[in-house]
């Protein structure tokens, strides 16, 4: 079965419009959800092994008045028969000094005597470290990008790298903006997935480009569309095989750490990955592809124009 993308590529691209003007919307009004990696902050996780309610979590943390405003979240976990099992507790405030993180801990195994040490989970990263780590993430993205161009120019010519980073951009700015919009924290492993996503989307992408660059090589009279167009059903089972298959093991860690680990950080992770994912294998053969062809016709038609001149 043959399909014509190319054909749609102009709704492709009406749909990303809307997917990245909501999400731009969402980043000038509500900004991203940045964890304390980022701002700074301290992260109080306990396992309180029994049930407890939000006015007695409340009550417990009244005599501290820095967290006053601290996010509270009561999680629960569950055993492998998916039957709720103990009480777990994550507490994200701004920066406690040691002697009052040690209080603090030390009034709650008071208060619930049922509470253990085992999942106890303390972090604190001052404004300074946070600042760094900012600076060192887009350092990283800004990085990558450059030595992406750099070596798709090399290894095939500018308007592929063009139209790759076109993607990569297109994909980096979605999946921010569905994380602005539902307000999930982004954190250190939220980096780590943005970075495996432009990896994964340049080898998918890469992939295509590369069939385009050698059914150029044999076009004879065919136009560039329909190369193009050759060039992605070509490779369509392919790019949906592989992405299945990682959804498939992507879908499975989700439900592992939500229901058995319950760690929200690798959630974020993981929901950053299944998102990159899905929107990249869209824009490899929606965006990036189709990106290519409108840059090769300019291009053509600038030739045209220099050589009647």
């Amino acid at each position: 079965m043959r399909f014509y993308f190319i054909g749609n590529r102009r709704k492709a691209y009406l749909l990303s419009l809307i997917l990245i003007g909501a999400g731009l919307l969402s980043l000038a009004i509500f900004g991203l959800n940045l964890g304390i990696d980022f701002t700074g902050g301290t992260v109080l996780q306990f396992n309180l092994g029994e049930d407890v309610s939000m006015e007695e979590v409340e009550a417990a943390l009244e005599p501290y008045e820095e967290l006053e405003g601290a996010v509270v979240q009561v999680i629960q976990g569950r055993d492998l028969s998916g039957e709720p099992t103990e009480e777990g507790l994550i507490i994200r405030g701004p920066v406690m000094s040691e002697e009052r993180r040690m209080a603090l801990i030390s009034d709650f195994r008071d208060r619930f005597p049922e509470m253990t040490g085992d999942d106890l989970r303390v972090e604190s990263v001052g404004a300074v470290i946070g600042a760094e780590l900012t600076r060192q993430a887009l350092l990283s993205l800004l990085v990558a990008m450059v030595a992406i161009v750099a070596y798709i120019t090399f290894r095939f010519e500018f308007k592929f790298a063009v139209a790759t980073i076109g993607g990569l951009l297109h994909n980096v700015i979605v999946v921010l903006g569905i994380f602005s919009i539902l307000q999930m924290e982004i954190n250190v492993p939220f980096v780590a997935a943005i970075l495996t996503v432009i990896g994964y989307s340049v080898n998918d992408t890469i992939v295509i480009m590369d069939r385009i660059r050698e059914n150029i090589k044999h076009r004879k009279r065919k136009e560039y569309a329909e190369v193009v167009n050759d060039s992605i059903n070509q490779n369509l089972m392919r790019s949906i095989n592989t992405s299945l298959t990682t959804l498939f093991v992507l879908i499975a860690l989700l439900f592992g750490f939500h229901y058995f680990i319950g760690s929200l950080d690798l959630i974020v992770f993981v929901v950053a990955l299944i998102l990159g994912v899905v929107i990249g294998t869209y824009s490899s053969i929606f965006i990036a592809s189709p990106l290519w062809l409108n840059l090769q016709e300019v291009n053509l038609s600038l030739s045209r124009r220099r050589k009647a001149a």
